[in-house]
């Protein structure tokens, strides 16, 4: 029996090829961490850009990476097969790295970006939909908040670097864009060499997954879990104004990415821990507490750019995404049936990834034309109505779907 395959005697252990996925995801935040930890202040204090085309550079590459995810994730359905395209989806992730290194002006740094974020689209869903089929129906919720704790300690290891060779090399943000290369690829071969995709047998292999009769098997719990995730898109815009925040309080450049870093320490601590228990409670309990996390760090934010309110205020975020992201991925899973888990991810990816660019797009021009406290008083605006949505809701995701 292959190692990447659930042991029916150990019904504790997660398979291997779960820990390899979460390592793979480590290493491509580790590069992807020291460029994203920098590249706000870059293009705000080395390109003159404004914080308007920050938050555009910023929505419209997470919402393409987003929009991607849905081809992507019926590709995976169609041929039956997830590691493929999660391969070439790290390769462009990696690859794009040295644009940045090259970048002139913000035109080449949106389109490094736009490359690194389909690389990220391409991957996601088959990825997600690749740990749904490898994880026993009774462990998801672990498997998933393992991937994402193994995501953040890439997304603070990154930044701390970024922070070294940034006192090392004098602020030489270039010389760090390149560095991020190497764990790039390294990603790659971990990805290459120690995931074996099971050999499932796919029911919808050759099918269209997106034709009409196979989107009416999308349940109705399904598509309020993309509502959802809609809903905490738009209350959460991009981590870039948490770093805008914090050189707005007067942190040394070299400095900055020590927010990220705040921000995913607590990220990490907290996603396998909620990963497990919600496998035990109630999904839209702990979705509302992440709320409030969000609301409390808002409100944080809002309130001094002093550094030590800033990082109190990240750390709260990064408690929040702890609290929600894997379990959002985990509902989208539980609801979703097992030969359209890539096409589902992927659209619920859609819907996030475009209210992800309106939400950043909002936030860049409140922080021009009215300041930083309105950003973040308008996210919390939108955690309190979109708190309000779920109190109205019934229990959802919480039962695996077979």
């Amino acid at each position: 029996m292959p190692a990447d395959y659930h042991k029916p005697g150990d019904p504790s252990r997660l398979p291997t090829a779960i820990w390899a996925l979460g390592f793979v995801s480590l290493l491509m935040d580790v590069s992807s961490e020291m460029v994203h930890s920098l590249l706000p202040v870059f293009l705000v204090t080395a390109v003159g850009a404004s914080a308007l085309t920050v938050g555009f550079i910023e929505g419209l590459a997470e919402a393409l990476a987003l929009i991607v995810k849905v081809f992507s994730g019926a590709l995976s359905d169609f041929w039956g097969k997830r590691k493929g395209l999660a391969v070439i989806g790290y390769g462009l992730g990696a690859l794009s790295k040295p644009l940045f290194a090259m970048a002139p002006g913000a035109g080449l740094v949106l389109a490094a970006r736009l490359i690194d974020r389909t690389g990220k689209g391409i991957r996601g869903a088959p990825r997600d939909a690749l740990i749904a089929d490898i994880a026993p129906a009774n462990m998801r919720g672990a498997a998933f908040g393992l991937r994402q704790s193994l995501d953040s300690v890439g997304a603070f290891i990154g930044p701390l670097l970024a922070v070294g060779l940034m006192l090392l090399w004098a602020n030489d943000f270039r010389a760090v864009f390149w560095v991020a290369v190497i764990p790039g690829l390294l990603a790659v071969l971990v990805l290459v060499l120690g995931v074996q995709e099971p050999a499932h047998h796919h029911p919808g292999r050759g099918v269209n997954p997106v034709r009409r009769e196979n989107l009416r098997r999308l349940s109705r719990p399904y598509w309020t879990v993309v509502v959802l995730g809609a809903c905490f898109s738009l209350a959460r815009f991009s981590e870039a104004f948490l770093l805008l925040r914090a050189e707005q309080g007067g942190l040394a450049v070299s400095w900055i990415p020590l927010v990220l870093v705040v921000m995913n320490v607590v990220y990490s601590l907290s996603a396998y821990p909620v990963g497990r228990l919600a496998d035990r409670m109630s999904h839209t309990a702990l979705l509302a507490m992440g709320l409030l996390a969000l609301l409390v760090a808002d409100l944080l934010l809002a309130s001094s750019n002093h550094w030590g309110t800033v990082l109190l205020g990240v750390s709260v975020w990064g408690l929040h995404l702890g609290m929600t992201q894997g379990l959002l991925a985990a509902m989208v899973a539980h609801t979703a049936p097992a030969d359209l888990r890539g096409t589902a991810f992927g659209a619920f990816n859609l819907v996030s990834g475009l209210a992800l660019l309106l939400a950043s797009v909002l936030a860049g021009l409140l922080w021009d034309r009215f300041g930083a406290a309105a950003t973040f008083l308008a996210g919390a605006g939108f955690c309190c109505l979109t708190l309000l949505y779920l109190l109205t809701l019934e229990k959802i995701g919480d039962n695996p779907t077979p």
